[in-house]
């Protein structure tokens, strides 16, 4: 038996399938896993550049505690307890989040 040419159906294309992975069972297809790739990766992305404010933050007042300023003979132990107080844990958090919202936004707008 022949086909005739109204049978027939193009190709298909072909797409990549997932196979279903026990974390996104029973959800439809369209609907995000909350632990996505992407989503960890902004996640880390946030993380990573507020802890690198955090630590730009403490470099620069222990520098300024070995300015001459402030005095001969200190030792690192004592700038370590000098710098390291809940009033600068608050300070550097507080820039930390108001520097990534900032970086975030000129990243989007530019």
């Amino acid at each position: 038996m022949q086909r005739d040419d109204r049978d027939r159906r193009p190709p298909t294309p072909r797409t990549k399938t997932r196979a279903l992975t026990p974390a996104s069972k029973g959800r439809s297809p369209g609907t995000p896993s909350p632990w996505e790739p992407w989503r960890l990766t902004r996640l880390w992305r946030a993380v990573i550049e507020t802890a690198f404010i955090i630590f730009l933050f403490y470099s620069n007042l222990l520098m300024g505690e070995f300015t001459a300023s402030n005095g001969r003979g200190k030792s690192l132990a004592f700038a370590f307890h000098d710098i390291f107080t809940g009033t600068n844990f608050v300070i550097a958090m507080i820039s930390a989040l108001i520097g990534y919202v900032v970086f975030e936004y000129l990243r989007k707008k530019l």
